[in-house]
């Protein structure tokens, strides 16, 4: 995994005082890394225009024109007149070097966006969102400098904003690239080195960012074995008894030695899930809320749940009171989609939110809702899922659009009580259940459009 922040200014400023690097060295780095990938991938003689702003994402720019001068065809676009003292003296440089600087938008093999970068903080004027629109429209292949314009600190983006098809990002990796809204505009992301390795550059961070090589299965090492060693997931059914199926399902796939549909289900269930009106006895993890509605009384409901067995709360349950009992036990993992959070966040007396602001607010609402309820792991799904749990933080941005259809969340749900069941901490168990997910809808090669839940449960086979 890596570290995500929200700014990094102040590793820019230690590279300043510790190490007496300076911001010139910095800017010739940044723009190297763009040249580097340029060169790794098109070829000598391709046309490049860099679009620069009146800042040092511009002065970024103009650098990078001046290193591929010659080697290939560049053009520079200054959108705004040279401000920042590194832009004033980055031009300077590119003009003494023979840099052409053009005053209209032309297509080019190759389009870098190096206009705006992370200061910005307000909204497109019109002259710029025209020029922004242009850029988008052109056919080259599109680079952003550190971050496309567009894209505030927080990661909320103008509706023009420019659509890359990389983003190399400067020292290191930015939350406001992994804002759900920004992952239509970032493209594939890459991290520059700005004069010193990586692992110097930064400090470590209280959010990280997930890769697949975080993924930790529960293959069965141990020759010696029962079903009654792997767990006993219990799914509680309600007015839906298909989204319970599927939770169930998942369980038993991902190794839930054991899963049994509780409650008055009146249609059959598949053969290999037991059923029960009670919770067993044995039960090692208990999924709730898929399906529910208002199948049951609070009896019911505190009779299902009035234990210490760890439990994965979703759907329906964040809509009832009930959740407030439920965030006083441990080891308990919420999974919400956004609706369902901000259902979730007034119940528990944060206020109202539209989906739409807590789309543009999901750092800092899961950061809020951690520090209120530090024994609960939260999974907030999405474009990108956020995992959190007390001041720890994890960002999972692998997943793909083939799962936006009902039941997916159902199947999540699934495998994370079915590694809960078989001993995962609870963190644990949302961190690779999300994962886990994530890599069954990249595994899927058919249609995207095309994925079903029970391509995901039989997917499982093949991890």
């Amino acid at each position: 995994m890596q570290n995500l922040y929200d700014e990094i200014g102040s590793l820019d400023k230690r590279c300043y005082e510790e190490f007496n690097l300076s911001e010139d060295i910095l800017m010739e780095h940044a723009a190297d890394s763009i040249a580097d990938f340029i060169k790794a991938n098109f070829s000598v003689g391709s046309s490049v225009l860099i679009a620069t702003g009146s800042g040092n994402n511009g002065a970024d720019g103009i650098t990078l024109a001046r290193i591929l001068h010659k080697d290939y065809d560049v053009r520079v676009f200054a959108v705004k007149k040279p401000k920042s003292p590194m832009a004033v003296l980055q031009e300077k440089r590119a003009k003494l070097a023979g840099v052409e600087f053009v005053d209209e938008i032309i297509d080019a093999d190759i389009v870098v966006d190096a206009i705006l970068g992370t200061g910005f903080n307000g909204e497109f004027d019109e002259s710029l969102r025209g020029i922004i629109q242009k850029l988008n429209s052109l056919k080259g292949y599109k680079i952003a400098c550190d971050i496309p314009s567009g894209i505030n600190r927080f990661g909320v983006c103008e509706a023009d904003t420019f659509r890359a098809d990389t983003t190399i990002t400067m020292g290191a990796l930015k939350k406001a690239l992994f804002l759900d809204e920004a992952k239509d505009f970032v493209g594939n992301i890459t991290v520059s080195d700005l004069g010193v390795s990586r692992s110097v550059y930064e400090r470590e961070s209280n959010w990280k960012l997930l890769e697949f090589d975080d993924l930790k299965l529960p293959y069965r090492d141990k020759k010696n074995t029962n079903k009654g060693g792997f767990g006993h997931t219990a799914v509680i059914a309600g007015s839906k008894t298909g989204a319970a199926v599927l939770c169930g399902s998942s369980a038993l796939r991902i190794g839930s030695g054991l899963v049994t549909i509780v409650g008055a289900v009146e249609k059959p269930v598949p053969y290999e899930l037991m059923q029960n009106d009670l919770v067993p006895k044995n039960t090692t993890a208990i999924a709730v809320g898929m399906g529910l509605g208002n199948f049951y009384s609070n009896d019911d409901l505190n009779r299902f749940l009035d234990n210490d067995i760890p439990k994965v709360i979703d759907a329906d349950l964040f809509y009832h009171e009930k959740i407030l009992d439920l965030l006083k036990q441990k080891n308990i993992i919420l999974t919400p989609h956004p609706k369902e959070f901000g259902s979730l966040l007034k119940v528990c007396g944060f206020g109202e939110f539209d989906v739409n602001e807590i789309q543009k607010r999901r750092f800092e609402l899961v950061e809020l809702f951690c520090q209120r309820y530090p024994n609960a792991v939260l999974l907030l799904k999405g474009a990108n899922m956020i995992i959190g749990q007390k001041e720890s933080f994890f960002v999972n941005p692998m997943a793909k659009n083939n799962l936006s259809k009902g039941g997916s969340g159902d199947v999540l749900a699934g495998i994370t009580a079915g590694l809960l069941a078989q001993g995962y901490t609870a963190l644990e168990a949302a961190l690779n259940g999300s994962l886990i997910l994530a890599k069954l809808s990249n595994d899927y090669k058919n249609a995207n459009f095309s994925l079903t839940p029970k391509d995901l449960i039989e997917g499982l086979r093949f991890l």
